[in-house]
């Protein structure tokens, strides 16, 4: 496996990331969006785009605008900014590699996969890890105690797995202003939904819901005893694993075949 750094042009100023690739030619492209505050290097992206990558997929790992060796201020950045990033992504990999056939996130990243897959239209696979089914989960998970600060001030200090960020009030507008169900409901893809019953971050109960609504094909893995931000590398591979057998029967379609052939759920 190679890892070759790479920066691209996003909406707020260059974006960080990270190519990893099979050491012959890539069988496809793809993305991955990582979980909230995180960045291209938290151990799930890295472990887990590796695995992928070992089996012959390259995978694209960035650093949202705002966090990790990306440009931009977090505090002005947004779900909408997000899918923006994620679109940039893809635009760069069809213009210099190739369009990416599969999309990959991770917490709100994988919400965020889930409404820009309607603007990446060679995606012939998505795939969801501990995802909230709508982000305005993550405002009402992790920001409560903050909400009337952010509304009479219009922002607040929040701290975060350790690390203190500034929350604005168009974060919490702009996540409220999000609703995925038609998102989801017509996707149009094949999707994969991970998630662990024991998630105490992101609860379960939003993997059903994404996968109640999604259309055929669609698969749901249930990642038993695994930890919300996937921090084993056993673990890690594993995931990689089942993402890559399960996205081989699509990823090796022609481009223009689309996904709508119905199959057992996993």
């Amino acid at each position: 496996m190679l890892t070759e750094r790479i920066d691209f042009p996003g909406p707020h100023g260059k974006l960080a990331a990270k190519l990893d690739a099979p050491d012959g030619t890539p069988r496809a492209y793809g993305v991955f969006a990582h979980c909230f505050t995180c960045s291209k290097d938290v151990l799930a992206a890295n472990r887990i785009c590796a695995g992928l990558a070992d089996q012959g997929i390259a995978m694209l790992r960035f650093d949202f605008a705002g966090l990790g060796a990306s440009e931009g201020k977090f505090a002005d950045t947004n779900f909408s900014s997000n899918v923006e990033d994620l679109v940039a992504a893809a635009d760069f990999l069809r213009a210099k590699f190739a369009a990416p056939r599969l999309l990959v996130g991770h917490s709100l990243g994988g919400a965020a996969v889930l409404a820009a897959t309607a603007r990446i239209p060679e995606a012939a696979a998505v795939v969801t890890i501990a995802a909230p089914s709508d982000p305005h989960y993550v405002v009402d998970k992790l920001f409560a105690e903050h909400l009337a600060t952010i509304e009479q001030l219009g922002e607040a200090r929040v701290k975060l797995a350790g690390r203190n960020f500034n929350i604005r009030k168009h974060f919490v507008d702009d996540a409220g202003a999000h609703r995925l169900h038609d998102k989801i409901a017509n996707l149009g893809r094949a999707l994969l939904v991970m998630h662990a019953p024991g998630d105490d971050t992101v609860d379960s109960a939003n993997a059903t819901r994404i996968f109640s609504i999604a259309q055929h094909p669609k698969s749901f893995v249930s990642l038993d005893g695994i930890d919300h931000l996937v921090t084993s590398k056993v673990d890690a591979g594993y995931v990689a694993n089942v993402i890559a057998a399960w996205s081989a029967r699509y990823l090796d379609q022609p481009a223009d075949k689309p996904a709508d052939t119905p199959h057992a759920e996993l």
